[in-house]
């Protein structure tokens, strides 16, 4: 009798704890478990064209006037290109890649547009790390408005967590260029960050408990923490959320046609890639880059901050540095710069997210996917080829 009685005991106290901790963190857990089961490979394109509706997201509203691109009918692509000695048909390609849309445009006129799976012209598609380039955007805008002095400032004048620490002295410019020197490893340490943060922890918090793998600027490692910190910069620096700040100064600016939305991850925008943007303003936004930060005579990034942000003078910004797999394209302020003359510059997304922009042909392609094999060897180069054959084609 007394053993049942002590088991009863025993089953209620952690009943109570249970309930308890499920009143604490079963939102959290929820969230984890939504997150986890999205990236699934047999749910990512559903994922990409419908995270304002699974994760939790801040509303970016567009302005009142929209640009609109002229429309010709769709053009026939390039048949194909070649990469290392191999032909790729243009049609193999785009399915092979698992592609839900691919655009192109060449001076404002839309010459192919084509949906693969499900989506439209008003389907607002995941940028998962294309996101970083709007961050990159934000900065300059911060910068030239003088919420930011410089970005050679140190990271810790804007983030107090950082003070005392070995990240305190870390310019802003060195996160811009992924040459931060965070002793943080993308491939291994982005699950606990992730989940950390998840969970309800703060991400400077976490973040602050990195050292310092090299000096600043000594070479490039590609780490999402980098745009984190700068999206905490400018959050604190202008006293803007991003999504506010993104709305103000730039959204409402450029002429989109919609709504974005930015997911949250413990309440903030997450920095390194959560926004939801249809492809037609994907491209709106790469038209402000390649007008040199000008929108209908409006200068809303200086032209010293466009150009700045594909120079890849630095022996760790150009293409190939470190010998690294991330590293096979040059970078600048969250850009990719690909060799070669064409001024070409790109923002990536994981699972195949792309905006290519080539200024020498005044041509823009925005290509989304899920494709869950965008980590094989050559993935990004491939790409780079096939944009370029579409392009060369005019």
């Amino acid at each position: 009798m007394k053993k049942m009685k002590l088991l009863c005991i025993v089953i209620a106290i952690i009943t109570v704890i249970v309930v308890i901790f499920w009143l604490i963190f079963g939102d959290k857990i929820k969230v984890l478990y939504t997150s986890l089961n999205s990236f699934r490979d047999e749910n990512l394109a559903y994922t990409f064209q419908h995270t304002p509706e699974i994760q939790p997201t801040k509303k970016i509203s567009k302005g009142e006037k929209i640009f609109q691109f002229k429309k010709e009918e769709n053009i026939t692509l390039a048949d194909g290109f070649t990469f290392q000695e191999t032909f790729y048909t243009t049609e193999d390609f785009i399915e092979d890649t698992k592609t839900s849309a691919l655009l192109v445009i060449q001076d404002d006129c839309i010459k192919y547009e084509k949906y693969f799976l499900g989506g439209d012209e008003n389907t607002l598609f995941s940028s998962n790390s294309m996101g970083k380039s709007f961050v990159s955007a934000l900065m300059g805008i911060a910068v030239s408005e003088g919420y930011i002095e410089s970005i050679e400032d140190p990271i810790g004048k804007y983030i107090p967590e950082f003070v005392g620490t070995e990240l305190e002295n870390i310019p802003i410019r060195a996160c811009l260029k992924m040459a931060s020197g965070i002793d943080f490893d993308e491939d291994t340490d982005m699950s606990s960050f992730s989940i950390n943060t998840l969970m309800g922890k703060s991400a400077m918090k976490v973040i602050s408990k990195y050292g310092l793998q090299e000096e600043p600027y000594t070479y490039r490692r590609y780490l999402s923490i980098n745009t984190e910190i700068l999206g905490e910069v400018i959050t604190n620096a202008t006293g803007y959320s991003l999504a506010e700040y993104m709305e103000e100064k730039l959204w409402k600016k450029i002429g989109t046609a919609h709504d974005a939305y930015w997911t949250l991850s413990n309440g903030k925008e997450l920095a390194m890639g959560g926004l939801s943007v249809s492809l037609r303003d994907y491209a709106r936004f790469a038209r402000l880059y390649l007008n040199k930060g000008n929108y209908n005579g409006e200068q809303i990034l200086t032209e010293d901050w466009v150009r700045d942000s594909f120079d890849i003078k630095e022996e760790y910004s150009k293409p190939g540095a470190n010998e690294d797999a991330y590293n096979v394209i040059g970078y600048g302020y969250q850009w990719w710069i690909p060799e070669g003359t064409k001024e070409e510059f790109m923002a990536i997304g994981v699972y195949g997210q792309w905006i290519y922009v080539n200024p020498t042909k005044h041509i823009i392609i925005v290509k989304t996917s899920a494709d869950p094999d965008f980590m094989e060897k050559g993935y990004e180069l491939k790409h780079v080829e096939f944009f370029r054959a579409i392009a060369e084609a005019f």
